[in-house]
């Protein structure tokens, strides 16, 4: 299941965050990021996934 979520964090970050922790502030925070620049969405996105 980690990898699927790795790969969903890449194509789409936000779902990789819902996945990970649900629709929480991490989801919306990740959401406004993809939005305003696809690379800072994909960091945080990897950083929840991966170091959380």
């Amino acid at each position: 299941m980690g990898v699927l979520k790795v790969v969903l964090a890449i194509l789409l970050p936000p779902v990789g965050v819902l996945v990970e922790v649900g629709p929480t502030g991490h989801f919306w925070l990740n959401l406004v990021l993809t939005v305003l620049g696809y690379v800072p969405g994909l960091i945080h996105a990897l950083w929840i996934i991966l170091w959380r």
